[in-house]
């Protein structure tokens, strides 16, 4: 099987290779990673409606998340977590509190946390090997899913992980288990459920309520505690759940012209977040010092979370 995909790195299509994958390491060719043809489970990458005791599980986390993840709800959210006053630690130590959590909206992987984030990295690095700013990216980028954790008020999954969409205007159908929106209160208000809702065409992203969850929480605590991560960087780890977005098209009529240009890196980037989920291990004490080293270069030492 091949697939054409866009590199706007390199500013030419490339043909993808897909071979079977090899349980005991990443894939990799003559020119880097190579996406796998199916997840850990043997199974096509993001199917939500293939029947299993796993699908269930996601099916029903889509479900209480469409209900409750409400204009106001988000609101209240960013308010109270933006203020970063729950816990100072390094990225490092972020990192490894992530050993404890398996995120239940993933159909791919029931791995802990910090396998998935060196799995990303690891891959990103093979075939970017100069960008070391989109190395540390991928080792990060689900670091907001401490939200979990009793520290930060042990929130529930529905409000912590899964696809991500914009609050305060209509859902759009391409997003996963769209059929449970219709119990969401802004579902039916007039002041929430039209085209652009409470937003302007071209508004940007950075203008729009979106879904809350690790996402947004992250680039809250990158932003605020002065990191040196590029502007791509931030826009990945921000919107690098919004699948309906980057994968269907969706909501492009919120965007400018930095978040268009942006978009090219997140697209780059999904294919590691999501093709990298394997049952491959990585030898932790192996690459922690380099991403120490880069975590030394983007980030202060402690961080207000």
């Amino acid at each position: 099987m091949t697939t054409l995909t866009d590199h706007p790195h390199h500013g030419v299509e490339l043909e993808e290779k897909k071979t079977p994958a090899d349980e005991n390491e990443l894939m990799v060719d003559a020119r880097g990673f190579v996406a796998p043809d199916n997840n850990a489970y043997g199974r096509t990458f993001r199917d939500y409606d293939v029947e299993s005791t796993r699908q269930k599980i996601v099916e029903e986390f889509y479900r209480i998340n469409h209900i409750n993840q409400t204009y106001d709800f988000v609101k209240r959210m960013r308010e109270e977590y933006g203020k970063l006053s729950r816990v100072e630690m390094s990225i490092w130590e972020c990192c490894e509190l992530l050993n404890e959590f398996v995120d239940e909206s993933d159909p791919d992987l029931d791995e802990p946390q910090i396998e998935h984030l060196l799995q990303t990295a690891e891959a990103i690095r093979k075939d970017y090997p100069n960008e070391d700013w989109l190395h540390l990216t991928g080792l990060i980028h689900d670091l907001g899913k401490v939200l979990l954790h009793p520290s930060f008020g042990e929130l529930p999954q529905w409000a912590v992980v899964g696809d991500i969409y914009p609050a305060g205007c209509a859902f759009d159908e391409s997003i996963v288990h769209h059929k449970y929106f219709k119990e969401n209160p802004d579902y039916n208000n007039p002041a929430y459920n039209t085209k652009l809702g409470v937003y302007t065409e071209g508004c940007g992203l950075n203008n729009v309520l979106m879904s809350w969850g690790h996402d947004d929480y992250l680039y809250w605590v990158a932003k605020e505690n002065k990191t040196t991560l590029p502007s791509a960087g931030l826009f990945i780890i921000r919107y690098h759940s919004f699948y309906a977005l980057h994968k269907a098209g969706a909501y492009k009529y919120l965007m400018n012209e930095e978040d268009i240009e942006n978009l090219k890196w997140l697209k780059i980037f999904n294919k590691y977040d999501l093709y990298s989920k394997s049952k491959v291990r990585v030898d932790v004490e192996k690459v922690k010092p380099y991403y120490l080293s880069l975590i030394e270069k983007y980030f202060p030492p402690k961080l207000r979370w």
